[in-house]
Order: structure tokens, then sequence, then C-alpha cells
């Protein structure tokens, strides 16, 4: 099986990167999704289950990992970021690489929140960076309901600056709109296909 060519979707929160990578999926593209791998590792019986114990026992109970008492965690100790991470993010590579050596297709993507942040921008073939303006974004986030505006911005503070993140894509999907989205999404297949048939 030949090697598929990867798009690295990426975008800062409340950019509309859930529902673009659903748009590439509509396009017939697989998708593999950072967060939905969390989900999967965090899940009872799921890979991170025994070494979060041996972390932080106080966030495993039978139904896995609660990311609730890792927030409040978080929230307390400066230092425990770093210390999931250790934990998580070789388990979240490790269900990537599953999902590219078991998934036959010649275009692939990866939903990818942190792609810049952890350094995997030079493990796919291209880089698209969902964008909108940032009064937008925040509209959306806190539309949401699951987040104050500190915890907004918190996070904001952690991630690549949209400005750096379209600095650095080879391609900007606009979602100002989901018309204009899903235009970009279409432009983008079609321009990866056509680089496959003369490749």
């Amino acid at each position: 099986m030949s090697e598929p060519f990867i798009i690295g979707l990426t975008g800062s929160i409340g950019m509309g990167k859930t529902t673009t990578a659903k748009m590439f999926a509509d396009e017939g593209i697989p998708v593999w999704d950072a967060d939905a791998a969390v989900h999967r590792i965090y899940a009872p019986g799921g890979a991170a289950v025994e070494p979060m114990r041996d972390l932080y026992p106080k966030a495993v109970s039978e139904k896995g990992v609660d990311r609730e008492v890792l927030k409040a965690w978080l929230t307390d100790d400066p230092t425990a970021l770093k210390q999931i991470e250790a934990v998580v993010h070789p388990l979240v590579a490790d269900d990537r690489a599953e999902f590219l050596n078991t998934t036959p297709a010649p275009i692939v993507l990866l939903d990818m929140p942190l792609l810049f942040e952890i350094g995997a921008a030079d493990q796919v073939d291209l880089v698209a960076v969902v964008s909108a303006p940032s009064e937008l974004q925040r509209v959306r986030v806190l539309a949401r309901g699951t987040m104050s505006a500190q915890q907004f911005e918190a996070i904001l503070a952690k991630q690549v600056p949209d400005a750096e993140k379209r600095a650095r894509a080879d391609v900007i999907i606009p979602t100002v709109t989901m018309d204009g989205a899903r235009q970009a999404v279409k432009q983008v297949v079609a321009h990866v296909k056509e680089r496959l048939d003369h490749a």
C-alpha cells in the first residue's frame, strides 16, 4: 500500500475546525481526529488509564480518566500540563500512526488542534489552517456555554496565534460562512487530487 497524501488540519479554538473536518469527510476523505483519540485513550480500558492512574490516581475511576478532575489539577498545579502531555502525546501519536497504517486511501486528513504546538507540521504533506476574525471566534466559543471568558483567554494564550498559523499554512480555509468554508474545502481536495494525478 502506497503512503497516503496527508493533509494536516489545524486552527485555534472556535475557528470551526471540527465542522471543516466534517466537510472533508463529506468529500470522501478519511479523517483522524486528535480529540477523539484522546477520548479513546481516556475511556475505560483505554491506553492512558493505567499510566494516568500512576501519575494522578484521583483522576481515574471506573469511567476511565476524568477530564474534569484533570482540569482542576491543571488549575492548581503549574507542572501538571507537562506531566499529562508526557503521558498523552505518545499514546495519541500511536493512535495516529495506527490510523495511517490501516487506512487504505490516497488522501487522508489529520485533524490536529496542536499541529504547530507539538511540532508535527513536518509530518504532513499540506497544512490547512481554519481561520475567522477574532471577534467571531470569541462569540462562537462563549456561545457554547462551556467556558468563561477567562478560560477562553487562558486557552488562547497557550495556542500559537492565529496570525502565525496563517503565515505558516499552505492553505487557509476561511470559516466565516459555511458555504465559503465548504467551497474552500472542495478546492483543497481538487488541488490535492490534481497533484496526485500528476505525481
